[in-house]
């Protein structure tokens, strides 16, 4: 492993970036901005999420190249891919290897095509990982004794749902109950209830701000601003934590039931060591508010959220850079 190799991060919201030696150098939004004009991209990240919504018809288009966790667009990511391995080298002809996190039931093509969007980006050797493998690895688990460790990745397309042991998945499950559908949700909801047209990245920020996903957690509020879904002209309305619980509850229900169905299929040895241990949450969506009562409540098992939850996937190929001998355990590999 030289200097210059990467652990990626492709996620639906974020793309995260380890490089070895010197950690995360980059923590984007998934959102690449393309002209339309030449088809090439213009901005990437931060830059490109604040054209969404925004940009001229005939100018620039405001993409996600990732949708539910998979390549939407295999000739972006592969450029994205390049415009990284060009940050990292400085521009110097070298050909790092990469580590990128997939989620847990991604299909032969898919993973063919993370594969291929690397090499054509000028990788030299690729490695493929399970999402909650590496979320687990840089969360600090010891993922390869043979006890069973339950952890769930909340991210934006995707929710990885995995019991590990062994260095490897034994059970697990990868459902469309993340992130980005509980955006979709307060969207419609603000619209049903108070009959204002707001978008994603309002409903996004009415999340992080004020969402909760347990009626313990404490009762905030805060002004959204929309379109009147009935005059069509600008207005200003509150909204509660309370709110955003009642609209997200049916969702988290929703995981809860995917969590039992996991733990149903799960050996009873290693459901001792889950109940011993725990269960670890990773992932931005991991952030709501309560989440981890939530399902400690309905599940009977002690929840606890990892430290920098965002993070943990990319610091998990962070450290199978520099672990060969557990990189050749847990991922599969294509030169």
């Amino acid at each position: 492993m030289g200097k210059n190799d990467l652990g990626i991060d492709l996620g639906t919201a974020n793309f995260i970036v380890y490089q070895k030696g010197k950690g995360i150098v980059l923590y984007q939004p998934s959102v690449v901005a393309i002209s339309k004009k030449t088809g090439k991209i213009i901005a990437i990240g931060d830059e490109a999420k604040e054209m969404l919504g925004k940009t001229p018809e005939d100018i620039v288009i405001a993409v996600r190249p990732m949708k539910d966790g998979v390549i939407a667009d295999y000739t972006i990511i592969s450029e994205v891919l390049r415009i990284f391995i060009k940050k990292v080298t400085k521009g110097f002809l070298f050909k790092p290897n990469m580590v990128i996190g997939i989620p847990a039931k991604t299909t032969t093509v898919e993973k063919r095509a993370v594969f291929d969007a690397a090499l054509n980006a000028g990788a030299k050797k690729i490695y493929v990982v399970s999402e909650p493998l590496a979320a687990a690895i840089g969360a600090g688990i010891d993922v390869t004794k043979p006890s069973g460790n339950m952890i769930i990745d909340i991210g934006g397309g995707t929710t990885d749902i995995a019991v590990i042991s062994l260095g490897g998945v034994v059970v697990g499950d990868s459902i469309k109950i993340a992130g980005d559908a509980m955006d979709d949700i307060i969207v419609k909801s603000v619209r049903k209830l108070f009959g204002l047209i707001i978008g994603e990245s309002t409903a996004e920020e009415i999340k992080i701000k004020i969402g909760k996903a347990h009626p313990d957690v404490e009762d905030k509020e805060m002004e959204i601003k929309g379109r009147d879904a009935v005059t069509g002209l600008p207005r200003v309305d509150k909204i509660t934590s309370q709110h955003v619980y009642e609209m997200l509850r049916p969702t988290i229900e929703n995981l809860v039931s995917k969590i039992k169905i996991v733990l149903e299929k799960t050996p009873p040895e290693l459901s001792a060591d889950i109940m011993e241990k725990g269960i670890v949450l990773t992932g931005g969506g991991s952030l709501l508010r309560g989440i981890d009562m939530a399902i400690k409540d309905e599940i009977g098992v002690q929840c606890k959220v990892s430290d920098d939850p965002m993070t943990c996937v990319a610091r998990g190929t962070g450290i199978l850079l520099d672990e060969e001998d557990l990189l050749e355990l847990v991922a599969s590999t294509y030169e």
